[in-house]
């Protein structure tokens, strides 16, 4: 199989092929932060793990052999776009260019996705759940988001970690909004 001709993710007129295997695979959490849900293909990333992060509900991913990460690559992604992205994971995630595989023709793409800066970070154990995050986590993290979005446009926005740290630290006390998995 042949690689596309598509260098660093990139494709006719500055579009952008990102491949996400997290929060970003939900459409609520796009659509809150493009404005549109963006052309997707289900796609498989070989050479990494995706991890659960201690104090987290967002899995990282980092290299390692054998190991496999399922997810989709959003496809068409324009340079605003990209920025939105690269501050939603804030530097808490590095944008590498990797090598993805379609799941419906097998093509193989070259994409942007982000990997978890620290690779000696403790705090980062097991396999991360889409489909558990979908149902234990997802309402309140599209709540965060929301909140994210609107503080992109101010001059002093916060961070998405810190956005992510105060929006979960007055979820804390509510049993029925888990702020940890």
């Amino acid at each position: 199989m042949s690689v596309a001709p598509q260098s660093a993710g990139l494709g006719n007129g500055n579009l952008h092929n990102v491949f996400v295997y997290g929060s970003l695979m939900a459409d609520d959490v796009v659509r809150l932060l493009l404005n549109r849900v963006p052309l997707s293909s289900i796609a498989l990333l070989n050479g990494f793990h995706r991890y659960s992060i201690k104090g987290r509900v967002y899995p990282a991913i980092l290299p390692v052999e054998n190991k496999k990460v399922s997810g989709m690559v959003l496809k068409g992604i324009t340079e605003p776009e990209l920025y939105i992205l690269d501050a939603f994971e804030d530097d808490e995630y590095e944008r590498q260019t990797v090598e993805v595989s379609l799941e419906d023709s097998s093509e193989k793409l070259q994409v942007y996705t982000y990997v978890w800066s620290n690779i000696d970070d403790p705090n980062l154990y097991g396999e991360w759940n889409f489909e558990e995050w979908k149902q234990l986590h997802m309402k309140e993290f599209v709540g965060m988001t929301k909140g994210f979005v609107e503080e992109l446009d101010l001059p002093e926005s916060k961070t998405r970690v810190s956005t992510y740290e105060s929006f979960y630290k007055q979820q804390e006390g509510d049993d029925n909004h888990p702020a940890y998995s």
